[in-house]
């Protein structure tokens, strides 16, 4: 089984569709046009580096972002880019059938709207809910463990081999972001192994996945929890009894333990599901859900600041109309027709700039 992927990787049609796949939403940008100035060239030499295993990847470009929180985010060049697709291409399959379907991230016909659609049924099921999340998830992962995890579906050595200069591409991108944790049996060494996956790759929010879903068969299996979800590091265990959800959670730390991720103990303990769950930008209750204040302030005042580029001359009306829709396409999945008709009201299109 998987015996011969790598020939799959480098196919000049995979290439062509993880191309396409990369570009999306790009291609006013800079380093899009370029490679799309000469592609079939660029894509031969793509493929040439693959085949004959010359291929390395370059140097990525960090940026912090301040919302929701403050994260650095490490984007990889266009070429690179090309290449995450092109191997997720091939091995992603392989993967999804190992997946808990109750897994709402980074996934064909998942997402965070349907994610929310199951918090709020077991919500609706179940009394207590236990809401969990990973310290430094990203800057957290184990290239060891992680590794392993993909070796044991992945058996064509040559596809391990361009997983391996990905994962070495990103060593050190992290490191700042990262505070030691020290494991029961660690010894000094244990603070030179490689983790870290940079915020921005596709096969970052890919690998995440893999290394969680045997944490999540864990829950479902071994736990025997039938109400859970995950959305990335975020994940919720409903029950009726408070005190499972408290030996749950226990069983949760020692088995992160295992993958070298530590759970957010103080803000991980059991509570009523009438209180309200935040998770993914909404409260979520049995009966409705609001959106967090803080992301309808944060909206407006992006509005204000993208009404003022366009008054300036600097944004087109077509991309004011495009946010605001966006806008209201997500927050609609909530309880917010007084918060919408009252943005939208205040709406008011500036004059351009002569």
């Amino acid at each position: 089984m998987c015996a011969d992927l790598y020939s799959q990787v480098w196919a000049f049609e995979n290439l062509y569709l993880a191309y396409r796949k990369a570009r999306k939403g790009k291609r006013g940008r800079e380093p899009a046009a370029t490679f799309e100035f000469d592609l079939e060239s660029n894509l031969l030499q793509l493929q040439d580096e693959l085949r004959t295993k010359t291929y390395r990847p370059g140097l990525y470009t960090s940026f912090y972002i301040h919302e929701p929180k403050r994260r650095l985010i490490s984007a990889a060049p266009f070429r690179d880019r090309v290449v995450h697709h092109a191997l997720c291409n091939v091995i992603e399959p392989l993967f999804e059938r190992r997946f808990i379907s109750d897994s709402y991230a980074n996934r064909v016909g998942k997402g965070t709207h349907r994610a929310l659609d199951r918090c709020q049924e077991f919500a609706r099921r179940h009394r207590y809910v236990l809401q969990c999340d990973i310290k430094q998830f990203f800057p957290s992962i184990d290239h060891a463990v992680l590794r392993e995890v993909l070796a044991r579906v992945i058996t064509d050595p040559d596809v391990m081999w361009l997983v391996d200069q990905i994962l070495a591409s990103g060593v050190g991108v992290l490191s700042e972001e990262y505070e030691m944790v020290w494991f029961p049996g660690d010894d000094l060494w244990a603070g030179h192994r490689h983790r870290g996956l940079p915020i921005g790759n596709l096969t970052s929010q890919f690998w995440a996945n893999v290394c969680l879903n045997l944490f999540d068969h864990f829950v479902k299996r071994e736990l025997r929890c039938k109400a859970y979800l995950r959305y990335v590091d975020d994940f919720l265990l409903f029950a009726d009894d408070k005190e499972m959800l408290w030996r749950w959670r226990a069983a949760l730390i020692e088995r992160l333990a295992c993958l070298r991720l530590v759970l957010h103990e103080a803000r991980c303990h059991p509570r009523p599901v009438t209180e309200g769950i935040p998770f993914l930008g909404f409260i979520v209750f049995p009966t409705h859900r609001r959106l967090k204040q803080c992301k309808g302030i944060r909206y407006r005042r992006r509005l204000k600041h993208l009404l003022a580029s366009y008054q300036a001359g600097e944004t087109e009306l077509d991309q004011v109309h495009a946010s605001v829709r966006g806008w209201v396409n997500h927050v609609h999945y909530g309880d917010t027709w007084g918060l919408r008709r009252a943005m939208l009201s205040s709406i008011h299109i500036p004059r351009r700039a002569a």
